[in-house]
């Protein structure tokens, strides 16, 4: 059967390929000005609203035609095979005989079809709630007696990227604590972010969340000992430090417990998590403890909200499904091999990278799953900002400048409603202020889309070129009806679900990332000769050599 699924779909992909690209043939010259005078109701005809989530594609270069022949050409790549596979027990991940099965993080706990998975899930979070709660209480003290206040994270990748990104898209949900409670998170292996922060902090009142999937990866472990010497610097070696100071992520219990975290400190994962997919188990902690049980259970919610309209939604009315084939059409059939996301929300600051991190560190592959080489582009680069500062940076490349980009806006419909206290004294300037984000959204995907028509009639005029727009830049607009911790979780999956569409599109494995591993296993090399461990530079080539002999201090002769 995996022979069989990985063979055929290149087959219907050469044929349909063909049929789209006579298309694009056809298409290449058509600006989306005569798609929208084509088509009064286009709106209605390239939109999809489900649960608390609307993807307008209206801005997508396509007709209907196109978009039928992409449903079509996602049906003959088997898709539906692929979405049952992935929501299965199967080693989908074949090249490190694993599943993939994030999904099953976010699992409602009275789901039997998968029961016993799903107990081991809600049996560590359930001991991470506990974990949060003692903390939330003030009853998690540390070796002095004195409350913890301050919890720092120490991970990388997505150990790191996807707490960050919701606990700071989250910060207006944080909850109340017995005394106000710190989140940080460090991640460089340089030391910078830890120096910085260490300076802050008192070591009687901080807790170290140390986040590592195979617990061996150098960079997280190096920030962690640094933290092992300032809290033994201060607080002595007593067993109590290591017990009180450190909490322990990993698949690995008997590493967390070389190392010297306690048993009871010890919160597991699964091989079938990926590092970029964890953000729903354990790894979450910081993000607990940031919005709290009732907040993190929210979002579990809105993913598995997504999970179930990926499995069930027809081609033509399922978002991610949608993402995924209007991806491809970008970077298969018009050549645009760069996608910007510019959220007008400055609470999704870190929303791009994270994004960096689950599109190209799953789809920058260039080997099909049968062995053979791609035979047409895949992961396109991903890149971004909050859209009201990225208008002060990049705008002027994406609406005047030579490049094809394609862009994802994404906005929160309400913002600042007077059900929440914090803004209650200000909520209507801050109200404004939101319409301000919202109407710069619209206008910039407007004149992307439409150039010069966008302008007023009076602006036309007599304009020269360098104040004239081309527009013709395809776009997608994300509305959540709000950034809570429902709909972010809905925003993720929808995410996630997309990469994996494209995925099965381009016939190659999303959920492993060898091109990550080699560099690591290189500097190994190189980290003995720059701690004067070794001397013999004869295995290097020449540029490496000789940025060694300046590192080392040493000149020829």
């Amino acid at each position: 059967m995996l022979d069989h699924l990985q063979l055929s779909p290149m087959k219907a992909q050469n044929a349909k390929s063909k049929n789209l690209a006579l298309l694009q043939k056809k298409f290449k010259e058509i600006h989306l000005n005569q798609l929208f005078a084509e088509d009064s109701a286009r709106f209605q005809h390239f939109s999809v609203e489900y649960d608390q989530i609307v993807l307008d594609f209206s801005k997508q270069r396509i007709d209907q035609n196109i978009l039928n022949e992409l449903v079509e050409f996602a049906q003959n790549q088997n898709l539906t095979e692929w979405i049952k596979r992935l929501f299965s027990l199967e080693q989908i991940n074949y090249t490190e005989q694993r599943a993939a099965m994030h999904w099953a993080l976010r699992l409602p706990d009275s789901e039997q079809y998968f029961s016993e998975i799903n107990r081991d899930v809600h049996e560590q979070l359930e001991r991470m709630y506990a974990l949060v709660a003692k903390i939330h209480a003030g009853q998690y003290r540390g070796a002095t007696g004195e409350v913890i206040q301050d919890v720092v994270n120490i991970g990388v990748g997505g150990s790191d990227l996807g707490p960050l990104m919701v606990t700071h898209a989250l910060s207006d949900f944080k909850v109340a604590t017995a005394k106000p409670l710190g989140i940080h998170f460090v991640s460089t292996m340089d030391g910078s972010q830890l120096s910085d922060l260490l300076h802050q902090l008192r070591p009687e009142t901080t807790l170290f969340i140390i986040s590592s999937k195979s617990f061996g990866t150098i960079d997280t472990l190096s920030n962690a000992q640094t933290v092992r010497q300032w809290l033994e610097k201060t607080l002595g070696t007593d067993t109590r430090v290591l017990k009180n100071h450190f909490i322990g992520i990993s698949t690995k219990p008997e590493k967390m417990t070389e190392w010297g975290i306690a048993s009871d400190k010890q919160l597991l994962l699964w091989d079938w998590v990926g590092g970029r997919y964890s953000l729903w188990s354990c790894i979450g902690l910081p993000i607990a403890l940031t919005i709290g049980v009732e907040g993190f259970k929210q979002l579990l919610a809105g993913a598995y909200a997504i999970d179930q309209h990926f499995q069930t939604a027809s081609f033509a009315q399922n978002i991610p499904i949608l993402m995924g084939v209007l991806g491809a059409w970008n970077n298969n059939f018009l050549d645009i091999q760069t996608h910007a996301v510019l959220p007008y929300d400055g609470r999704l600051k870190y929303f791009a990278s994270y994004l960096q991190q689950l599109e190209m560190e799953s789809n920058g592959k260039s080997i099909q799953r049968n062995g053979e080489k791609v035979d047409s582009a895949t992961c396109p680069i991903v890149w971004g900002e909050v859209g009201p500062n990225a208008q002060h940076a990049f705008y002027q490349l994406l609406h005047q400048g030579t490049h094809a980009v394609s862009c994802d806006f994404i906005a929160p419909v309400q913002r600042y409603n007077s059900n929440q206290f914090t803004y209650a004294e200000n909520a209507d300037a801050l109200v404004e202020q939101h319409h301000l984000a919202l109407s710069n959204c619209l206008a910039q995907s407007r004149l992307l889309a439409f150039g010069n028509q966008a302008l007023s009639v009076d602006e036309l005029g007599d304009l020269p070129a360098y104040k004239q727009y081309q527009g013709n830049q395809p776009s997608s607009t994300i509305l959540l009806k709000e950034l809570n911790p429902y709909n972010l979780g809905m925003l993720i999956a929808t995410y996630e679900h997309k990469v994996f569409v494209q995925s099965v599109l381009w016939n190659i494995n999303p959920f492993d990332q060898w091109g990550v591993e080699k560099g690591k296993e290189i500097a190994n090399q190189l980290l003995p000769i720059l701690n004067r461990e070794q001397d013999d530079l004869s295995g290097f080539d020449a540029s490496t050599k000789g940025l060694l002999k300046i590192l080392l201090g040493k000149t020829d002769g």
